[in-house]
């Protein structure tokens, strides 16, 4: 169970720092001595010199894609400075809470990055017994396309799934429904709260089966004395981007876990809602699943 930060602006490379602030960036951090299972970020933005032939080099992609994953927590990890720093026209950050015991390795870190598709996720995609679906052997997965997410995880196959329907022609918001309507045949109750950004798109949606806070969750929570984050845990929310001085827009999206108040522009996405931005122009829409 994992906290998820994203943003897409209209090609202005644009830091965590510059989008939420010093003080919500501070607070987001904090959130990892709880979600202190590692964390990770995943920005898209212009590089600041091409290759060159001459040099041995070759032309390079019109964007890059800078991707950090530790499984130290953001809290103690100085990388974390360096990152919400660093500015991005597309931004991913994840903190994560290990979900049923999987296990403390990198390869299980996200953001996992693939096919230039990069994807974080909230939930355990779990059945009524608590037995993960990297057990279920009944579950027809891509093996190839598994192994190219790089991950051994729940969040894994809910990402091989997604890539095996943009394989199939879908576009990437179509992509991200279809799975989650191939894996609720299965596991109705899991939470699919996700996001995934390509070169020109962020997509972010709200799906959980539940919408009650899991009692492990309550209880770490209390222990850490956050317990006024643990009502609306399942929660994303977003707020547009304006910034008058350098001609900045477009959208945030965020876990709960730090302040996000109606009067700052914060709106609740609706569970079983998804919300499509392009990272070029900034501009987003709301659909439902």
């Amino acid at each position: 169970m994992c906290r998820l930060l994203g943003y897409a602006t209209n090609g202005i490379n644009l830091s965590l720092k510059d989008i939420i602030g010093e003080t919500d960036v501070a607070q987001f951090r904090s959130v990892s001595r709880i979600h202190n299972d590692g964390w990770g970020a995943s920005l898209l933005s212009q590089p600041p010199e091409g290759a060159h032939r001459r040099d041995g080099g070759a032309p390079t992609p019109e964007t890059a894609s800078n991707v950090y994953r530790s499984t130290v927590a953001a809290h103690f990890d100085p990388t974390f400075d360096t990152m919400v720093d660093c500015g991005a026209r597309g931004g991913l950050y994840h903190l994560r809470l290990a979900s049923s015991n999987l296990p403390l390795i990198l390869e299980n870190q996200q953001p996992f990055f693939a096919n230039g598709l990069s994807f974080i996720h909230n939930g355990d995609i779990s059945d009524d017994e608590g037995r993960n679906i990297v057990d279920n052997r009944d579950f027809d997965i891509d093996e190839d396309l598994l192994l190219e997410t790089g991950g051994k995880s729940d969040s894994a196959i809910f990402f091989s799934v997604v890539l095996q329907h943009v394989a199939q022609g879908l576009t990437l918001a179509q992509s991200v429904a279809q799975a989650v309507a191939d894996l609720r045949i299965f596991y109705p109750k899991s939470s699919y709260n996700c996001m995934v950004q390509s070169a020109d798109e962020l997509v972010c949606l709200r799906a959980s089966g539940r919408t009650d806070t899991p009692p492990r969750i309550a209880d770490i929570y209390e222990r850490y004395d956050q317990s006024d984050y643990v009502a609306d845990y399942r929660v994303i929310r977003y707020r547009n981007i304006r910034d008058e001085t350098d001609g900045a827009s477009g959208v945030v999206v965020a876990s709960s876990g730090f302040e996000q108040h109606s009067e700052d522009g914060w709106q609740e996405l609706h569970n079983d809602q998804m919300l499509v931005a392009s990272n070029q122009t900034g501009e987003y829409s709301l659909r439902e699943l």
